[in-house]
């Protein structure tokens, strides 16, 4: 029993394994950097700063605590982030800001470098054991002032220049690709002004579902039409060969339900005429003095004493 037990165990963490390392720290991506800000995105604090942005490209929640990022090959480990706050727990498929300023001394999200303008900045993220590269990304220096480098796409693609235009979003903490339209919805509107198509689709949506109804109650009413006749054959010691040899299995003629109703008719409707006269009469009786109460009667003596 113990040995089969063990298995299972081990099979089920066989299994487990895949899951878990599907959603490790190795789904951690740079997002978004952006070196001098000015008018972009300001921290708890009201101060604008460069700022870099991670995100969770796994399907579950990520715990991104004792995970190092740094701006220098040489120290991995420069910024620890700090285990203890809530924040640190990344949800699925989004994202979390850093603000280089170099003041770890106000929270979690303040890293001890900063970004410098005008240079190529290297930026990577190691795993806890500070050795496992797990994304990095080289800024250019040609990044002007108000303008990011982010990838084309969350967590893939190439990285591009972000100037902050109506269709050149900058988006920290927001997806780098934000989709105004669904382009589905649009080429039917554009086909479609005046919604005959979708009132059309809509009318055969309607008598479609309809039909399947009429369909599946007619279907139940054969079904059970065909167990009462069943029920019918048992009843008679017939079985089905029998029943179709001699067309038992036939309904009652109409006549027969007819005479049948009309005997339930008469059965029921049968009942006394009721006399709403009432009538009173005297009865006589042959007198009898020795049925009368008079002569039961005694007098009352008188109690009289002779002198």
């Amino acid at each position: 029993m113990k040995k089969i037990i063990s298995t299972i165990a081990l099979a089920l963490m066989l299994a487990a394994a895949p899951a878990v390392s599907a959603q490790s720290r190795d789904a951690l991506r740079i997002n978004e950097v952006m070196v001098v800000n000015e008018n972009s995105l300001v921290d708890e604090y009201g101060n604008p700063g460069a700022w870099i942005e991670l995100f969770n490209s796994n399907f579950a929640p990520l715990e991104i605590s004792k995970v190092f990022i740094t701006n220098d090959p040489a120290n991995p480990t420069l910024y620890p982030i700090p285990l203890g706050d809530v924040n640190t727990k990344v949800p699925k498929r989004q994202h979390v800001v850093f603000f280089t300023d170099g003041e770890p001394n106000k929270g979690t999200f303040h890293t001890n470098f900063t970004l410098i303008p005008g240079q190529d900045n290297w930026i990577g993220i190691y795993d806890a054991d500070g050795k496992t590269l797990i994304d990095e990304v080289t800024v250019p220096a040609s990044l002007l002032h108000g303008q990011s480098w982010a990838r084309t796409a969350d967590g893939n693609g190439e990285w591009a220049v972000r100037t902050g235009g109506d269709h050149d979003y900058i988006t920290p903490s927001s997806a780098n690709v934000i989709r105004d339209t669904n382009s589905k919805i649009q080429m039917f509107a554009d086909r479609d002004e005046n919604g005959f198509g979708m009132t059309l689709m809509a009318m055969c949506i309607v008598f479609s579902a309809l039909l399947l109804l009429c369909l599946s109650f007619y279907a139940i009413g054969k079904i059970g039409g065909a167990i009462s006749r069943m029920n019918k054959w048992r009843s008679h010691g017939v079985t089905r060969e029998e029943a179709r040899e001699t067309a038992i299995a036939d309904h009652d003629s109409g006549e027969e339900i007819a005479a049948i109703a009309m005997a339930l008719y008469e059965h029921l409707n049968a009942h006394d005429a009721e006399n709403t006269v009432l009538t009173i009469n005297k009865v006589k009786r042959a007198y009898s003095p020795w049925s009368s109460k008079i002569y039961g009667l005694r007098e009352v003596p008188n109690h009289t004493h002779a002198k």
